[in-house]
This record gives structure tokens, sequence and C-alpha cells, in this order.
């Protein structure tokens, strides 16, 4: 991909959420038709019609999957002692040398599907800017998800991530704490942020099964994913003996093994708990520490706010619930505090979860 050469150098920041540039008087846009809060963000509208129908073809697939996974392959790059710049779109304009890291497999495919629209409106939108609308948008198009906020004006990226940066499935609870510690997140934020596992899948970790969805329904922000991995594994759905991957208890799903870990360590098992049946505090929870993770390595204060661009998700409508064939009774507690939920279970015979269908990258 010929992504446009990087001129701007950003130092370490944490983010400001409150910084950010106030809108003035509602702005009417040069195209008669819509308004903003802040003109500038007029310059959005078409781009977003563009990535909504042609990119994500307005469904929560795994085009959007592929958006919301690189708001946090590029955010994450950023660290108080060996620096990178964050949320700055490095992972794209240096993806020669990210694309190398282990823990970014896969992320040639998003970038394969999203570098031609990150190119067609560079005119508007910096590569960091980019990934972050992006990801706001697909966030739109999943039922449940929270409106998330998005704000403009990050300058481009003055060189790659620095390596080891970003968490690796099979990394402990001590280093994925310790890694998003370091940039201010703590074990509330880390757990709210995994909230976008329900609205993913895995290509990599066993490769003999790509698009294998990591709970039972992956075109819905949910609170399945806090479920799932509470439920006793028993299975692998493809070869088994991956790397970063444990026993799933639904046929056709993929358990990441820090998952697994994160949800029955003493530090993070209540709060992965209290997801599980609150979808109102998952997605405000999730939505307020996407925000921050987008404000990373930024100064808030230069950035302006163009939240009010980004569609309300359709409502999520269903319960929370156990898979066909599993109950309470499946249940690996692990809080010590506090019972799981008492849970219905769906009807019907025991789920072959189906793959995700792959975004076409021709």
């Amino acid at each position: 991909m010929a992504f446009k050469k990087a001129l701007f150098a950003l130092g370490f920041t944490l983010p400001s959420v409150f910084g950010l540039v106030p809108p003035q008087k509602r702005a009417t846009c040069s195209d008669g038709v819509n308004s903003a809060k802040n003109a500038v963000c007029c310059n959005l509208f078409q781009a977003r019609e563009d990535l909504l129908d042609n990119l994500f073809e307005n469904e929560c697939g795994d085009a959007a999957h592929g958006a919301l996974r690189l708001i946090f392959h590029d955010a994450i790059g950023i660290d108080p002692t060996v620096g990178g710049g964050g949320a700055d779109g490095s992972i794209a304009t240096f993806n020669a040398t990210e694309l190398t890291f282990p823990a970014n497999a896969g992320i040639d495919d998003v970038l394969d599907v999203m570098g031609p629209f990150l190119l067609k409106w560079s005119h508007v939108l910096s590569a960091g800017d980019f990934i972050q609308f992006a990801g706001a948008l697909s966030l739109s198009l999943c039922p449940g998800a929270p409106q998330v906020q998005f704000a403009m004006g990050r300058p481009s990226p003055a060189a790659a991530s620095p390596p080891d940066l970003v968490p690796n499935p099979f990394d402990t609870v001590d280093a994925i704490l310790a890694r998003f510690g370091s940039v201010g997140f703590s074990p509330e934020e880390v757990i709210a942020l995994l909230s976008s596992h329900s609205i993913a899948g895995a290509d990599d970790v066993d490769p003999s099964i790509p698009g294998t969805p990591f709970d039972i329904s992956p075109s819905t922000f949910d609170t399945q994913i806090f479920i799932d991995v509470q439920l006793r594994g028993t299975i692998f759905s493809g070869t088994g003996g991956n790397q970063g991957e444990v026993e799933s208890s639904v046929q056709g799903t993929l358990r990441l093994q820090s998952d697994h870990s994160l949800a029955r360590d003493t530090r993070t098992a209540c709060i992965w708990q209290s997801f599980a049946n609150n979808q109102q505090k998952m997605a405000s929870e999730f939505g307020a520490a996407v925000f921050k993770l987008s404000l990373l390595g930024q100064n808030a204060a230069a950035l302006t706010d163009c939240s009010d661009l980004i569609p309300a998700a359709p409502a999520f409508t269903g319960t929370a619930s156990f898979p066909p064939a599993l109950t309470h009774s499946d249940v690996e507690q692990a809080c010590a505090s506090a019972a799981f939920p008492n849970l219905p279970t769906q009807p019907g015979p025991p789920l072959v979860v189906p793959p995700i269908p792959q975004a076409d990258d021709s």
C-alpha cells in the first residue's frame, strides 16, 4: 500500500477526554443537506456514507470487525519508556514494519480491505483519524453497541510503533494488566475494552478455521462473550493445541487463553462477571474506554469533536442467556464475592456456530 509519508513527530501523552475543541454554533454544510456541530466535520459526510455502504456494506460483518480490531492494534502502540505514537495511524503508514510484529498477525488482511478507502479519503482524514473514524462507524452497524465518540485532527505518524507493545492472546494476566496500566488503564477498563470480543473472531490463532468467532453471536454487541468464556471448556473447534487458545464450550467458537485467564483471575474475575447480564454497563464502559484508547498519544485539546457524525447502533433486544444445552452448572465460578447470575438457557439442540464470512479483499 502506498501510504503517504509521515511528517510530524508525536510525544507521549495520556488523553484528557475533556480537552476537545468545543463546538461552536451548529454549521450548515456546503451540500445544503447536512449540518454538524463543528464546521470542519462537514468534510466527513461523504466519507461516512462511502465507508458504511461500500466498506462495511451496512452490516456488522468481517470488515466491521476488522476496523474495530485496528483501533486497538494502532492505539496501544505507545509506552512511556520506549515511546510510540499511540492512536496515530502508524500501523497503516508503517505497515511494512508493524505487520512483522507477531501480535499483529491478520492485520494485513484488515489493511488490504481498508487501505484503498484510507487512501481515497486521505485529503480529509489523516491515517490516525481514518482508523478511529472507521472503527467508530463500524460499531454503529452492530446491534447493542454504544455510540462512540470520535475526534479528528491527529497529525501524521512520525515512525512505526516499537515492537512488543500489542498484547498476545497467550500473555499472562500480569503482563496484560501491566501493559494497559502503563498507559493509564485500570483492570475494569481492560475488561470493558474486551467487550469488543463480542463482535470478533480469530483467523490466525488456529489457521485451519479462519473467521472463528469468540462467542455465539458475533454480529451482535452483547454480553454473550462474558457468559460463554465463563463456561467450562470441553472442545476445540479446530485442530487444538494452538498457542493462545484453550478449550471452548460451544462448537464453532474459539476461546482465547487471555480471555479465559482474565475471567478467572482474582483481580478481574468479579469485573468480568459483572458484565455477564448487564448490557447497559457493558456498552457504557466500553464506549468510554475505547474513546480513551483513541486519544492515546494525542493532544486532546487540538482535536475537534465530530461525534455527531457517528450514527446510533440498532438497539439490542435480546436477553442474557446460556447457549443451548448449557446451564448454570457449566459455569466455572471464579468471582469469590458473588455468584454467577442465574440465566435462562436458549432452546434447541447444542449449537454449531458458523464462521464469520470473510470480507472480499479482491
